[in-house]
């Protein structure tokens, strides 16, 4: 069972009726006791909504799973995309910085992360098409910008769609281990885990003081 404290609300209440109560019920459903073992009652008990009503809004569990995953996809995508923007026009900074986002999502999000590479193989047909596509979204953006510093000079790494996959890898991992309590801040592992990308790139790394 996954702590309920560990990660703040996925879907923002927008105003659209009980919705983001629906999905963030499912959500903490699908941490607690996985898709199989997460009912619709259960969703529906977590949202403080009737049964029939849940089923108003999503005909299927499977539809309630590949809505919060894309919700989860779509929150870090943004959050990657705003941070490389605001880097400015150099690779290292751009990379150091959409680690830095990335690591952050992690960590506010641990319970979809954790959901989101567990669950996924439920999925099927249109559902897990887009859902990769998304996902595919956001390893395009860190694997341009490896490109960009090794056109450069930036990073000088022989291997460059290797270290996309693995910094990318690295960030995610830190779901299954990751803990508020723990001897890291927010903000030492996302600086922490930036310097792993850029070592992992071949990039001269900043000093540490």
């Amino acid at each position: 069972m996954i702590d309920r404290s560990r990660g703040a609300a996925l879907i923002a209440d927008t105003g659209r009726g009980n919705e983001a109560a629906i999905l963030n019920a499912a959500l903490e459903a699908f941490g607690n006791s996985g898709f199989n073992g997460a009912s619709m009652r259960d969703v529906a008990r977590g949202a403080g909504t009737s049964l029939s009503n849940l089923y108003n809004y999503f005909p299927s569990k499977s539809r309630l799973l590949a809505e919060v995953l894309r919700h989860a996809n779509a929150e870090l995508y943004a959050r990657v995309v705003r941070a490389v923007e605001d880097a400015g026009d150099a690779a290292s900074p751009r990379m150091r910085d959409a680690v830095r986002a990335y690591v952050g999502f992690v960590v506010d999000h641990q319970v979809a992360m954790l959901v989101s590479a567990s669950e996924v193989r439920y999925l099927q047909g249109p559902d897990r098409e887009r859902l990769v596509a998304e996902r595919d979204d956001t390893q395009s953006l860190i694997e341009q910008i490896v490109a960009q510093g090794v056109e450069s000079g930036e990073f000088r790494t022989p291997y460059p769609a290797d270290a996309a996959r693995s910094i990318l890898s690295l960030c995610a991992a830190i779901a299954t281990w990751y803990r508020p309590d723990g001897r890291l801040s927010r903000g030492q592992l996302a600086e922490q885990h930036a310097r792993y990308a850029l070592a992992l790139v071949e990039a001269p790394l900043p000093r540490h003081d």
